[in-house]
């Protein structure tokens, strides 16, 4: 492993990626900052560029590398890691493995006990972030199935570069650009094979159906998705204040259920309205409520003659002459949002 590989524009573009986020973020010397390392391409990229931008401006960089135990070949592959960035000048480097439940899918349970043990370090070691590799084809594809599954506005958002303590700087920065730093760095990434399982529907739209859309539509379909996500980020950003604003000036929390003037409800904008229902159904803690839920809810408004309370999941909802009250069994604290 070279100590210092030259400049290559792969090597630079990752690097400016992390410093530019630092930047923006307010990540200074004296701080610690994590990076989820599984020994990918991307993640060791990210990990080595974070690396040599903290040496540069005093920030403690290490690295976590949690080892899910679902494969023979993790745990050497976490060792290997922890070397590797542990001579490249990374601290603290740890790995933890995790056991991973059963709950909502093996994709979803190891996600959940991923970051169960990086929600552990970073309090364990004060980090100020912990730094995800994410790339702009994860963002790409991230916008593509929220599309698929009609999930709407915020599913089609795609991934935040800050979200809470984790942090994504490489989302503007290709899976190529990653895997040309390890190669550039003298850096072998591991290839997981799961990445090439068939039976994971992200790995059938990273493998069939992107490269479908490139060769149909032209170059450029994975920065035309990232950017629709940033472009939708910002249109729910302003309209999620927006409905807080509607919320706070024309709902009314009472012990167990929330009171809502027909006439105030009837004059907000649509979009708004049914966010809106979502933060009242949010407050009332309904469960697995979705949008056939917010649009019976919002019939009551435009098309109400007279018709029995609705019973949705957890919560009861009836129109008055000149209010939509939504009712739940449990105690609410007035104010609540």
């Amino acid at each position: 492993m070279p100590e210092r590989p030259r400049l290559t524009p792969a090597i630079a573009d990752v690097r400016r990626a992390v410093r530019e986020s630092w930047q923006r973020h307010g990540v200074v010397a004296g701080d610690q900052i994590l990076v989820a390392c599984s020994g990918g391409p991307d993640s060791l990229a990210l990990a080595a560029a974070a690396i040599f931008e903290g040496k540069r401006a005093g920030i403690d960089v290490g690295a976590v590398i949690v080892e899910h135990g679902l494969q023979p070949a993790t745990k050497l592959v976490a060792e290997e890691t922890m070397q590797t960035l542990t001579v490249l000048g990374g601290s603290p480097v740890i790995v933890r493995p995790v056991t991973v439940g059963s709950v909502g899918g093996p994709e979803a349970a190891a996600r959940t006990a991923r970051y169960e043990a990086l929600d552990e370090a970073a309090a364990a070691f004060d980090a100020k972030f912990v730094m995800l590799g994410h790339t702009l084809n994860d963002q790409a594809e991230t916008v593509l199935l929220g599309l698929a599954r009609g999930s709407g506005n915020r599913s089609l958002n795609g991934m935040a570069e800050l979200n809470g303590r984790y942090l994504r700087p490489l989302l503007d920065i290709s899976r190529e650009t990653t895997v040309a730093f390890c190669t550039d760095s003298g850096l072998t990434p591991w290839l997981d094979p799961q990445n090439k399982d068939e039976k994971f529907t992200r790995v059938r739209v990273r493998g069939n159906v992107m490269p479908m859309l490139e060769a149909e539509l032209g170059p450029g379909v994975a920065e035309a998705l990232s950017r629709t996500a940033d472009q939708l980020r910002e249109d729910e950003t302003a309209l999620a204040q927006l409905a807080e604003d509607y919320f706070a000036e024309v709902a009314k929390i009472r012990a167990t259920q929330i009171e809502i003037d027909v006439d105030e409800f009837a004059a907000m904008p649509l979009a708004i309205r049914h966010r809106v229902i979502a933060l009242a159904l949010g407050v009332l803690k309904a469960p697995e409520f979705a949008r056939v839920h917010i649009r019976a809810i919002d019939g009551l408004v435009d098309d109400w003659h007279g018709q029995k309370p609705l019973t949705l999941p957890g919560v009861r909802v009836e129109r008055t002459a000149r209010q939509i009250v939504l009712k739940t069994a449990k105690t609410l604290k007035p104010g609540a949002c």
